[in-house]
């Protein structure tokens, strides 16, 4: 039973989780975005910044507390 409770707030956690400003790894500019609609369920994300031109899995993610993390999936 311990397991299953700890799964339930862990998947609690995430849909109350709220979205997070991502910022281009290369430049640090908030110009960046999935490249395609598709990312996500079909395709790997890929993530572009109309800035520096940068292409690729990963993006910085800006926490609550103002400190930086980066996403790669």
């Amino acid at each position: 039973m311990g397991i299953l409770q700890t799964l339930r707030e862990i998947l609690g956690n995430l849909k109350l989780r709220k979205p997070r400003r991502k910022l281009c790894p290369k430049c640090c500019d908030q110009s960046i975005h999935l490249s395609s609609k598709f990312d996500i369920w079909l395709l790997p994300e890929q993530y572009v910044c109309d800035s520096c031109g940068y292409t690729g899995p990963i993006a910085l993610e800006v926490l609550e507390d103002g400190k930086m993390s980066v996403e790669k999936r």
